[in-house]
This record gives C-alpha cells, structure tokens and sequence, in this order.
C-alpha cells in the first residue's frame, strides 16, 4: 500500500508521517499478524466450550442472533462486521445510541454479565482470525465517529482495529463515565473521551511490537479481573 493509494480522507502530513514509520516497521507489523493468526486459532480451539456455552445463553434468554454485526470502520478506512456476542436486545441500534451509557435498558440479563466479563468480546477471535482486526490496536469506531476524526487521528486508520488497546484499558467504565456526564453522551464521547482515546492510539502506534501486544493483553486481563 502506497500512501498515494488511500482514502483521500487519511492522505494528510500527520497521518503520512506516521505511514513512514510504519513503513520501516514492516517487520513488526509481520510478526504481529503471525502471532494475531496462531493465538487466535489456539484459543478458539481451547475456549470453544465456553463460546458455545455463551452462544447458548445468548440464544435462550432473548429473541434474536447470537451475534451482534456491526459495521466499524478498519484498517485503510475500510468498513467490516465486527463479531460481538449480542448483550442487548434485537435491533437495539435502532432503539437508542451508538454508544452504551450506563444502565442502558436495551441491556439483557444474561449480556449485562456477559458485558461484565467481557465475554462478548471474546467473539472477535473471529475477526482477528480473517484479518479485519489484531488482538492490540486502536478500538474501531462507527463510521459516524471516524467522520468526527481530526486529521492527526486519521493515523489510527493505518493498523488493523485491535480487541483491545491501552485506551480500552484506561477507559473500561466508559459507560460509567458517560452516565455521569450532565451533557449529551455523544458530544461528552466526541469532545473528552475521543480525543484521549486518540492520544493513547498514537502512543501505540510510535512503540507497536509483538512485545508490547502481549503486555497489552496481560494489562487487559488484570484491568478485567
């Protein structure tokens, strides 16, 4: 991929300077896709019982899919369907926000624990498997929130969309931080949490390693725990 090759939306200097240097960490970037397909091949074999146990509670305590499939923009700015167990009630996107805050009602009874392990996230497995996300790397937005972006996030655009991510991790209570917030949540979503989010991705990208992955993911699992 040549940087003449991208959406014109992300063809700015901050995201160029960036798409140098990843440029000199191709390696990185391979060892990152060969770990991302081995790890997530490995755990789908060895949590198969518990996706299968989650599916099956999904299925039974309301109507609709197992999965949710909404669409997130990813690497290049390209649009995918990102695997989640479905923790809210069907077509709940077109009952409310794009966004979770707080108690939300259109919240299960089986997908608030779910949501409380993080179980549903464990369904991305699936997309880290065929390529459309990493185990590490800048969560993937809506596309409406990609349109909010500044140039300078456009960078983010630049890796596959990870599980998790350092901002994940400073923001777990997300919906709790926008329950509190006295203004509308998505504009608290858009003005305070996204530029944030947006600092932390950078910081990643400038350090993206296999290494720094795994403390990643170590970092995740005690922040859930």
């Amino acid at each position: 991929m040549r940087f003449d090759d991208l959406p014109q939306s992300m063809q700015n200097p901050e995201t160029k300077d960036y798409f140098e240097k990843l440029q000199n960490r191709r390696g990185a970037l391979a060892g990152k896709r060969v770990f991302d397909i081995v790890v997530s091949a490995l755990m789908l074999v060895i949590l198969s019982p518990l996706l299968l146990l989650t599916a099956a509670a999904v299925k039974a305590d309301s109507k609709g899919p197992v999965f949710y499939r909404q669409v997130r923009v990813g690497r290049y700015g390209r649009n995918f369907r990102i695997f989640k167990f479905r923790t809210m009630v069907q077509d709940a996107d077109k009952k409310g926000l794009a966004i979770t805050v707080g108690e939300d009602p259109r919240i299960t009874r089986v997908g608030r624990l779910i949501r409380k392990c993080r179980l549903d996230e464990i369904a991305q497995l699936l997309n880290v498997l065929n390529g459309t996300m990493s185990f590490v790397g800048p969560r993937p937005e809506v596309p409406k929130y990609v349109d909010a972006y500044e140039d300078a996030y456009m960078a983010t655009l630049l890796v596959r969309p990870g599980v998790t991510a350092p901002s994940s991790i400073y923001f777990r209570n997300e919906d709790e931080i926008l329950a509190a917030s006295d203004a509308d949540p998505e504009v608290t979503y858009v003005k305070e949490i996204l530029p944030t989010k947006m600092r932390l991705n950078l910081e990643y990208l400038d350090s993206i390693s296999v290494w720094n992955d795994v403390k990643v993911m170590f970092q995740t699992v005690k922040a859930v725990f």
